[in-house]
């Protein structure tokens, strides 16, 4: 059950991404990534959001899993990355959650470029 809940709220989520690139491509052209942003910040936002209501209402373990993991974790995973850093700072962990940022960021773009390398060296 828990990974059809994920499962449908990724494929909403997803859905929603594309269509904010569509409509941020359409507006304000490719020059800029205008629907990355603004995912990532909408993402952002609603994962704050969420987080607040489940924490005051005590909200079910399947409302997270669907809304939290599976449409906000379609939409963007940096949703999850900045409720991963607040919590971080929130419980005094100052200094774990600057490094789990510069890891996070620095490192996913170096996984990038090793990546793209190994499949241009293959060719």
């Amino acid at each position: 059950m828990n990974f059809l809940l994920v499962m449908a709220g990724g494929a909403v989520g997803s859905a929603a991404r594309y269509g904010v690139g569509k409509l941020t491509l359409g507006w304000f052209g490719p020059d800029y990534p205008w629907g990355t942003l603004a995912v990532n910040l909408i993402g952002g936002f609603l994962m704050g959001v969420l987080a607040g209501i489940l924490a005051r209402t005590g909200g079910s373990e399947h409302t997270r899993l669907l809304l939290g993991v599976g449409v906000l974790g379609g939409f963007t995973t940096f949703s999850s990355f900045s409720l991963d850093t607040v919590l971080m700072i929130e419980r005094g962990e100052l200094g774990i959650a600057i490094a789990y940022v510069l890891v996070s960021a620095i490192g996913s773009i170096l996984a990038l470029f090793a990546g793209l390398h190994l499949i241009r060296a293959m060719a």
